[in-house]
């Protein structure tokens, strides 16, 4: 699973939600022909983004290249159960992703746009939020 080699500061703080919040980068596909985007904001974990990985390279089948455009770098962190509070911030448990409406995803290049399609459909059931399947020839007109 993806997490981050080395990092400058071990926890973060949570941040505070922001007053626009869609996204400003990675809105376009700039590998493959099909892309996955998202519509709504979550928190993408290492875990998901495997399991959708998983699928799509499943039904593929050697067929066609994959794209992963997020990785997951914010520490999260959990307090054991049953602890009464202070004692400080939890530990670090796992790494996500803050995703918010318009970042791509996955990017797909296949020689066949029905297999891409689906492949990216059905890897859209592992994530946490709706998406949608986009490609480059619809993808200038929207």
């Amino acid at each position: 699973m993806l997490i981050p080699k080395k990092v400058k500061h071990r926890k973060w703080q949570k941040g505070r939600s922001r007053k626009r919040n869609v996204e400003t980068r990675g809105l376009e596909l700039s590998f493959g022909q099909y892309g996955l985007k998202a519509l709504e904001a979550a928190r993408l974990n290492s875990r998901q983004i495997e399991a959708a990985r998983r699928t799509i390279t499943g039904y593929i089948k050697r067929e066609g290249r994959l794209w992963i455009r997020v990785f997951p770098d914010k520490p999260i962190t959990k307090r054991p159960p049953e602890t009464t509070m202070g004692g400080g911030k939890g530990s670090v448990d796992h790494y996500v992703f803050p995703v918010r409406p318009g970042r791509v995803i996955f990017e797909l290049d296949t020689s066949s746009p029905e297999i891409a399609r689906e492949a990216l459909r059905r890897a859209a059931y592992k994530l946490p939020f709706k998406t949608r399947v986009i490609s480059k020839t619809e993808h200038s007109t929207r």
